[in-house]
């Protein structure tokens, strides 16, 4: 009995650590990367234009890659925005979700104000080398500490900013 339980373990164990090998292997690939010179800028609403580059040397910076067609965004987006309520600091670099009226439209029916750079023909996305939404990437002191994708649960992007930020 015992040995069929420890085999059954070992099972398991070799089962979740392939699991894990493929998982990091499969987002390293797929992870936005920092472009030589990126250009994340916006105007805050104080009317003050901020460089998120520049803000990651106070405080980690959440960048945030989504589109309003994106399935799996709409899971992801409220926990952004719990985010911002929170006082964190995030940027958003929506992709190819329409023109400027159509994009705050979206954002104003599902109750985001966070601060959203509009990407309408995915210049941005691609500067990055991003290739599925929802990405992140977690800019710390100027650098990339972070970068991820997929469905991110609020308790992990606290953790993950927090992490940055140490």
């Amino acid at each position: 009995m015992i040995k069929k339980l420890r085999k059954t373990l070992l099972t398991a164990l070799t089962y979740l650590v392939m699991f894990v090998v493929i998982y990091t292997a499969v987002n390293l690939w797929r992870s936005p990367v920092m472009p030589d010179s990126p250009k994340l800028v916006y105007q805050n609403s104080t009317g003050q234009v901020v460089d998120v580059v520049s803000q990651s040397y106070d405080t980690p910076v959440l960048v945030y890659f989504w589109g309003s067609w994106c399935g799996v965004c709409r899971t992801t987006s409220p926990n952004v925005q719990a985010l911002h309520a929170d006082g964190r600091d995030v940027l958003s670099v929506a992709v190819s979700s329409g023109d400027d009226n159509e994009l705050l439209a979206y954002m104003n029916k599902h109750g985001y104000d966070f601060y959203t750079i509009n990407d309408q023909h995915g210049a941005v996305f691609g500067e990055w080398g991003g290739q599925v939404t929802p990405s992140f990437v977690i800019l710390d002191d100027g650098k990339v500490a972070q970068s991820f994708t997929g469905i991110a649960p609020l308790w992990l992007l606290k953790l993950r900013l927090w992490w940055a930020g140490m």
